[in-house]
């Protein structure tokens, strides 16, 4: 009769794991440079997004692609990885526009410095004070 141990490591469908690497340079053609446990030097690595803005030395969540650790594949960056309120706090980054979407309410941020907020309808509240200021402001 096998052991426990044995059927958990015989199983192919085994979960993906995600490790934790290094961002060492951005390549001349934009592939990012990854450092890693395990690896004596830093591996050229596919993404599944541009990187060229993000800092050397930053932490990355990296997978394997076919468990193949020679060929990482970046699948994001770690935002404050080391302070213990990076879980209270999401931030996401683009270098053009992002766009938060549900039905017909949106938010856009452009990379010019606007933040564009649309929907059928729009509630502002709050328990202190309220300021709008601005080079000039509209009302209707």
């Amino acid at each position: 009769m096998s052991s426990l141990k044995d059927k958990r490591s015989s199983r192919t469908d085994a979960v993906p794991t995600v490790t934790v690497g290094r961002l060492a340079a951005i390549a001349e053609d934009g592939a990012p440079m990854v450092e890693f446990s395990g690896s004596p030097v830093p591996v050229r690595a596919m993404a599944t997004a541009r990187f060229d803005t993000v800092r050397p030395g930053s932490a990355m969540a990296l997978m394997f692609i076919d468990g193949d650790r020679a060929r990482p594949l970046v699948i994001g960056v770690i935002e404050q990885e080391e302070s213990p309120a990076a879980a209270e706090r999401l931030t996401l980054s683009h270098t053009r526009e992002i766009v938060l979407q549900c039905g017909r309410a949106s938010i856009v941020l452009t990379r010019a410095g606007k933040v564009l907020v649309r929907g059928a309808y729009l509630s502002l509240r709050s328990s202190g004070m309220q300021r709008i200021t601005g080079a000039s402001v509209q009302i209707n």
